[in-house]
């Protein structure tokens, strides 16, 4: 089992091009008081039977992640959110993805906030500081979009821009094409929608992480400190790994991999296949920020390049010097891609 399980840790250091080498939070009045208080209610949120919850001192001492805690109540399950900047400001919506956390955002955090944003990164239910469900079967494609969804919908999120990368993509350009009336702008890196046929098939690295994840289904387990060591360094895949105290938190890690869709009949490949064409008829503004360094996603900003009227003419750039993680690598750089593209596009 053990090396079952440093076989599928390779296995994704390698598909994602891995090598071994802020501001305080600003409270408007009105509706960002309302907020504040729900958060607090939420905070309180009994939990679910069918989920599990990390304690707050795992998450003690995380180095560069000073953020302050904020809850929203989604269907029962307490998902934790980052809320930084002027509470009145625009948001900036980042979404992270598999199988990292909003830990993954906090070199961007601060200098998208001391911008003049309010930036919001939330925690997929299974994922960070938001409750985990106990069975894998809970976590669905659906499941996480609506989850989204109501987080907008409940902090009554306008005028986003949408930072989005890996599963952060694919659940958030399905939240941005089923809601359009609330987002202004979007960032893609390294991600994707994919449909299950086509161009946006997912490329071979990442079918050999899918194949290693199976592995990791029947082992039971997933080496995500290993995983992120293979980036950054021990201290932060320990960082990565503090949601998880053992295996029976990581359903949704385990989840998503064998949740992307694969071939025409998956379960979320008419929905995505709706939400390319509202994409394909996007005039708001789209930029591609990939990375060099990713064979997983090598080559998808060009589809959306040129499928989403949005993206033409915008300054479409890529992170030189990272891979699959851009934001770990890179995320100064990257935050400076978002703040310039915000300004271009008032």
């Amino acid at each position: 089992m053990r090396w079952r399980v440093m076989v599928a840790a390779s296995a994704l250091m390698v598909a994602a091009g891995c090598t071994t080498a802020g501001p305080a939070a600003q409270t408007g009045s009105g509706a960002a008081s309302a907020s504040s208080a729900q958060a607090m209610s939420a905070a309180n949120l009994p939990l679910r039977a069918d989920a599990l919850r990390t304690p707050e001192s795992a998450f003690a001492n995380l180095p560069g992640y000073p953020f302050a805690p904020h809850y929203a109540d989604i269907d029962g399950y307490r998902v934790h959110y980052v809320d930084e900047g002027d509470r009145t400001a625009a948001p900036v919506l980042m979404l992270h993805g598999e199988p990292s956390w909003s830990y993954l955002y906090r070199k961007m955090i601060p200098p998208v906030a001391a911008a003049g944003r309010r930036v919001i990164a939330p925690d997929l239910i299974g994922f960070g500081k938001s409750d985990k469900p106990k069975e894998i079967a809970t976590h669905t494609y659906e499941f996480h979009v609506e989850a989204i969804k109501q987080l907008v919908r409940e902090l009554d999120l306008k005028d986003i821009t949408l930072v989005c990368q890996d599963w952060g993509s694919l659940i958030g350009l399905r939240v941005a094409a089923e809601m359009p009336d609330r987002f202004s702008r979007i960032v893609l890196a390294n991600g994707g929608l994919p449909t299950g046929e086509g161009a946006a098939q997912p490329q071979s690295a990442f079918m050999q992480w899918r194949n290693s994840v199976v592995e990791m289904q029947k082992a039971g387990d997933m080496p995500i400190m290993q995983v992120m060591n293979g980036i950054a360094g021990q201290n932060i895949g320990a960082a990565y790994a503090a949601p998880y105290p053992d295996k029976t938190y990581k359903a949704g890690p385990l989840a998503m991999p064998l949740l992307v869709p694969i071939t025409p009949d998956d379960p979320a490949s008419a929905a995505n296949k709706r939400a390319w064409e509202v994409l394909s008829k996007w005039e708001k503004p789209f930029l591609t920020a990939f990375s060099d360094g990713d064979p997983i996603t090598r080559g998808g900003d060009r589809i959306f390049q040129e499928r989403v009227p949005g993206a033409k003419g915008q300054k479409h750039t890529t992170i030189v010097g990272a891979g699959h993680f851009l934001q770990e690598q890179k995320g100064e750089e990257l935050a400076q891609v978002v703040i310039d593209f915000i300004k271009a596009n008032p």
